[in-house]
């Protein structure tokens, strides 16, 4: 028989029976779905997991306190990593060029009537430079391809100097919205606002800026802010020596494990942490890089995937098992219409061919619809994991790819099954 022939055949054989081949179906549209899906999910997780750390720059160690649980309550490991922490680190360790400091306070900021609730940063002297070279926030006037400068995120007046850090200078740095807020319309360029019970003179205003990153402009404003140095935020609104975040900068990236073994025994020296009596130290510092965030968040990634295809496997495999079930109860229906064609001289090879088309046909029916089903279905997959899935091309052959191997591996045993039977018993078949 034709090729043509035979899909007319298998065509005919999947037809007569619609709701049987549909309820078959069934099994395959939810595998193919979930592999749709599967693969959405994984791929937004990646791309999250390296959107969400690309801003660390490659040559940057972040340092932070290690926290504890105590009668459940989260406190310092140990000693807190101080603002004197990283101000002496470049002078002390090698390979560390320099070091951007950061601390939050809860704070009112007032000018007139104009009163804000907000968050105060304290940040170091070269901070813009930082927010330069991560990307992770653009003026919204930025022309595509356009090289930024420190200066593109200044709408007017300047940021501190490191000299104002280190000698505790009560000016501040606004935000877009901020300076709206407190200031209407009006130039705060040498304006006094209070900040809690603190004069703070005003001498810079930030331009509007957004997240590069759409899924975060919805979550975050970042015109609402307000900058101090961070030794003055410190003086301001802290009683006791608070514990801040570090970025350490390593002047060659690609001796980045030497310069982290720097920094920890300078911070063991300064924290006085001694190994204890197998040799080991307790740190109470964590030593974070990009390649160490990525591999970590990767992995977990790669095993949130892993899960997933196994829920799609499973899916498949049910689907498979389905086709075969009802392939062989065909093949048991039609036993004398095959002793018929066998006897009129058909080749078992076109039984095989026969019957394997009719699990193809059904099994490629199903991975359509379920290709439909799983592209429909990202936008709720989406929902249930913050936002992240990424639909690839590539994906939509792969699960159509799939389907048919499904309909190959559970519709051979059926059609050989078929191609098999003696012609005599099988025209004697009532």
């Amino acid at each position: 028989m034709s090729l043509r022939d035979l899909l007319r055949t298998s065509l005919r054989g999947v037809s007569a029976n619609k709701l049987r081949a549909t309820l078959t179906m069934l099994g395959i549209i939810i595998g193919v779905a979930s592999v749709i899906a599967m693969l959405a999910l994984g791929n937004g997780a990646r791309a999250a997991v390296e959107s969400r750390f690309r801003f660390l720059g490659a040559n940057q160690v972040q340092i932070s306190t290690q926290m504890a649980l105590d009668n459940d309550e989260l406190v310092t490991a140990g000693k807190e990593l101080t603002y004197e922490d990283g101000l002496l680190m470049p002078a002390d360790v090698e390979l560390v060029s320099r070091v951007d400091m950061a601390i939050n306070a809860p704070v009112k900021a007032r000018f007139g009537r104009a009163t804000l609730d907000l968050n105060v940063a304290g940040v170091t002297g070269s901070t813009l430079e930082r927010v330069v070279s991560t990307g992770e926030v653009q003026p919204v006037d930025r022309q595509d391809g356009e090289a930024l400068t420190a200066d593109h995120y200044l709408a007017d007046g300047r940021f501190f100097t490191d000299l104002e850090v280190l000698e505790n200078g009560p000016v501040c740095v606004l935000g877009s919205q901020t300076a709206t807020d407190l200031f209407g319309g009006d130039n705060p360029l040498g304006q006094t606002i209070w900040v809690n019970r603190n004069r703070c003179e005003v001498i810079g205003v930030l331009a509007e800026l957004e997240f590069v990153d759409e899924s975060q402009r919805y979550r975050d404003n970042p015109n609402l802010d307000l900058f101090m140095p961070i030794s003055t935020v410190i003086q301001m609104f802290y009683e006791e020596e608070p514990s801040v975040m570090v970025t350490a900068f390593v002047k060659d990236e690609s001796r980045m494990e030497e310069a982290k073994e720097q920094i920890r025994s300078y911070l063991r020296e300064r924290h006085e942490i001694e190994p204890d009596a197998s040799g080991e130290y307790q740190d109470d510092f964590n030593l974070t890089t990009r390649k160490d965030i990525l591999g970590a968040q990767q992995e977990a990634a790669n095993t949130f995937s892993f899960l997933l295809a196994a829920m799609a496997t499973v899916s498949l495999l049910v689907g498979g098992i389905g086709i075969m079930n009802v392939m062989l109860v065909s093949v048991t229906e039609r036993t004398r219409e095959i002793g018929v064609r066998l006897a009129v001289g058909a080749h078992s090879w076109d039984i095989v061919l026969q019957f394997l088309l009719e699990a193809i046909l059904i099994s490629v029916g199903g991975g359509i619809f379920g290709v439909a089903l799983g592209i429909l279905s990202i936008p709720l997959a989406a929902s249930l994991n913050s936002g992240l899935a990424l639909l690839q091309p590539s994906s939509i052959p792969l699960a159509l790819i799939v389907s048919v191997v499904v309909g190959i591996l559970f519709g051979i045993y059926p059609a050989l099954r078929a191609a098999r039977l003696d012609p005599i018993e099988a025209l004697r078949y009532e």
